[in-house]
């Protein structure tokens, strides 16, 4: 008897079948966030959005004086990734440019965000969700987003 695979490339990115998803808990987007604005602190405010694996927010942060239009674009970073089943939206970009594949596509799924500033949020090779963070530079972005990731994939 052959279980499923465990791995990105045969599962389209997601790492299991749809009976063994994951999805992220509460308590480990609460810390994602906690990391997160931690690391925004010393960066710039942000609005830092957790989707589960459906795109549904788990949790959500409006840093003090973050700019109120970085609400929609933290939360559409952080859903682009999941709905393309972990792509960060800085690589969803380059695939959006006239003549590219996905030209177009941030005109679907009720509005897509393809720059930087969203990644997936794996444990244990299963996609649990993901982080979009919003209020700086792509790269401050993704410098806030990684310190999320990087708190989870060190929790327990």
């Amino acid at each position: 008897m052959s279980s499923a695979p465990n791995n990105h490339e045969s599962t389209n990115r997601i790492g299991s079948t749809p009976a063994q998803r994951h999805v992220i808990s509460a308590a480990q987007a609460q810390g994602v966030l906690n990391a997160a604005a931690k690391c925004a602190e010393t960066v710039t405010p942000q609005c830092i959005a957790i989707c589960d694996p459906s795109g549904l927010l788990v949790a959500f942060l409006r840093m003090d004086n973050a700019y109120p239009g970085s609400i929609d674009l933290s939360i559409k970073k952080a859903r682009t990734t999941v709905l393309f089943n972990g792509l960060p939206s800085g690589v969803v970009y380059d695939l959006a440019q006239p003549g590219a594949p996905f030209y177009g596509i941030q005109e679907t799924n009720g509005g897509l965000v393809v720059f930087g500033g969203s990644l997936p949020l794996y444990k244990d090779n299963f996609l649990l969700g993901s982080i979009g963070v919003s209020g700086g530079s792509p790269d401050q972005d993704l410098q806030v987003a990684q310190a999320g990731v990087d708190w989870l994939t060190q929790s327990e």
